[in-house]
């Protein structure tokens, strides 16, 4: 029978996995992690929470892949403030009956990604009980003092962007997306950017974030929108079009810019990736969507919420 494997055994095995990189920090072994930040930029902190069976289910998902999920969207939420990310806390409520080698599996995963984008693992908290699994992540970015983006800034007149493509999440796209953050540091050197948000609960929902902190409305063009190929070509386009708008966990970005920034992406995309104009900012208030047989309808706010009674989904 092997030793037990208690709560400091799987902090020492993550210090083992992940030693210290960074000169201007305290990480793992003390009673608080020390960050000190960079001259001349501003810490921005976020945290989300992870549940399975409302974020992941064991299987399909396996543990690798719940664990990289929960710094990913983390990492998705700098990238909408087009923060540089520098390091994170993670915490668990790992289920008793799966074992170490469970506990590890989720750990690497986020150890994993972590190296991918150089972020630091400073400390947090482990715990186990007779419930599923809990992944919470809180994350530390910087960027460049009174520089960061935030959901408020757009005016009317100012184009509205996407990146990627939407409804993808329906087929595991949401664990395995990639964080972007490289993307919005290269739009950011290119134009500047007015407002932006990273799509979690879906971009009909995560739009209406932007107008109401700018008090502004939109125009949405439906032909515009960029539908993942992942969503089924069997289906009418206006059921296609409905998860594109609904579905939620793209993690792609949403943004606006000047309409001079917007014909200089349009004309010369500076991603790798899709990049669609997909309609303008407006002074009255609301959404409108444009659809390609010329009528228009409002916007609605569908979209994933959480619900504290027995209804989960706004449809």
């Amino acid at each position: 029978m092997p030793p037990p494997f208690h709560e400091f055994d799987l902090i020492q095995w993550i210090r083992e996995q992940c030693p210290d990189s960074q000169t201007d920090l305290l990480g793992i072994g003390d009673d608080t992690a020390i960050l000190q930040p960079p001259k001349g930029r501003e810490l921005l902190l976020a945290t989300d929470m992870l549940l399975e069976g409302t974020h992941f289910t064991l299987p399909p998902a396996t543990p690798e892949l719940a664990g990289r999920k929960a710094l990913a969207v983390n990492l998705s939420d700098l990238a909408a403030m087009v923060g540089k990310p520098h390091s994170a806390l993670v915490s668990l409520a790992l289920p008793q009956s799966k074992g170490p080698e469970f506990a590890k599996a989720v750990m690497q995963g986020i150890i994993d990604l972590a190296q991918e984008f150089q972020v630091q693992l400073i400390g947090g908290d482990t715990n186990s009980w007779q419930g599923p699994l809990v992944i919470n992540v809180a994350i530390i970015g910087t960027a460049l003092q009174a520089q960061s983006v935030t959901r408020s800034g757009s005016t009317p007149g100012d184009w509205i962007f996407v990146t990627g493509e939407l409804g993808g999440s329906i087929h595991s796209h949401h664990l395995t997306f990639t964080p972007r953050v490289d993307e919005a540091s290269r739009l950011s050197q290119s134009v500047t950017i007015k407002s932006m948000i990273d799509i979690s609960d879906g971009l009909a929902s995560d739009l209406f974030h932007i107008l109401d902190e700018s008090k502004v409305g939109a125009q949405i063009n439906a032909a515009e929108i960029p539908i993942s190929n992942r969503v089924s070509l069997d289906q009418q386009q206006t059921s296609r079009l409905q998860h594109a708008l609904s579905d939620g966990e793209d993690f792609e970005l949403l943004f606006t810019v000047s309409p001079e920034d917007g014909k200089r992406l349009v004309s010369q995309n500076p991603l790798q990736i899709n990049l669609k104009h997909i309609g303008q900012i407006t002074q009255e208030q609301g959404a409108v969507l444009h659809h390609t047989d010329g009528s228009r309808t409002s916007l609605k706010r569908t979209g994933w919420k959480h619900s504290l009674s027995d209804q989960k989904r706004n449809d």
